[in-house]
């Protein structure tokens, strides 16, 4: 069996998949301001998983996997912290660190054709590029959220004029799939359209996924989201679960080479 852990800013994840990719047993819990409490707790439930033969480890996390394996998230103001080893405490099978946006397009972008960019909008905007089943390494650079465009005659990073937290706190709104009339979809698709354009021009990819909590309304707005740029939209096949089937992917890569 294979073990994902994905970290996220509010959740951690942990996920027991089979050989054959399907999820045997979850676990969910708040993900803590303090790193001893995060990694204690972190330990805690993964001792659950302790009694199965785990084949490999996958941890998403949302920031940067550092030479020493320390790593650094992205989410949280902390220094960088060693999982590593205490997980290795638990576990004798090998054990792999990738940044979360990179697992996720590898899962959003596995067997398309040609270049897949996944984009999730939620708390800001990430990403990452995949091509025939790989992450490039263009994709561990790739920040497009904070590109900054105009918009209502302000200047202002993509992130904060399109990700979900941005059209939240202009709406008003708790979610950013509450929003349904025709002039609110209208205004995500242009404010989603700004940053594309500069996208396709960098990196030429074939397709690109729509993902985070707009993935979750991409029907309702994708008709208003111009289709000059000669590239395929589509919207995620795991809105919200993207992250743990692409640790499972990465797993069976891994266990290949």
């Amino acid at each position: 069996m294979y073990l994902a852990v994905d970290i996220g800013g509010t959740k951690t994840l942990i996920a027991l998949f089979s050989k054959r990719g399907r999820v045997i047993r979850r676990i969910k819990f708040k993900t803590a301001q303090g790193y001893k409490t995060f990694t204690a707790e972190l330990i805690e439930n993964l001792k659950q998983f302790s009694r199965y033969k785990i084949f490999s480890i996958i941890v998403a996390i949302p920031g940067i996997v550092q030479k020493n394996y320390s790593v650094k998230l992205g989410n949280r103001n902390w220094d960088e912290i060693d999982l590593l080893t205490p997980i290795k405490n638990l576990f004798s099978c090998p054990i792999f660190f990738e940044n979360d946006a990179n697992l996720a397009t590898l899962y959003e972008g596995f067997r398309l054709p040609g270049r897949t960019i996944f984009l999730t909008f939620s708390t800001g905007i990430g990403g990452g590029i995949v091509e025939k089943n790989r992450i490039l390494p263009e994709s561990n650079s790739f920040e497009p959220g904070h590109i900054k465009y105009s918009y209502n005659d302000e200047l202002k990073e993509w992130e904060d004029i399109a990700a979900a937290s941005a059209l939240e706190n202009y709406y008003h709104v708790d979610y950013a799939t509450n929003l349904r009339k025709k002039t609110e979809l209208m205004d995500i698709a242009k404010r989603i359209y700004l940053g594309l354009p500069d996208i396709v021009k960098e990196y030429h990819p074939d397709t690109i996924v729509l993902g985070g909590p707009l993935g979750k309304i991409f029907r309702l707005y994708i008709k208003y989201l111009p289709n000059d740029l000669k590239v395929k939209y589509r919207k995620p096949r795991r809105p919200t679960e993207s992250v743990i089937y692409g640790c499972y992917i990465y797993a069976k890569q891994k266990e290949r080479e």
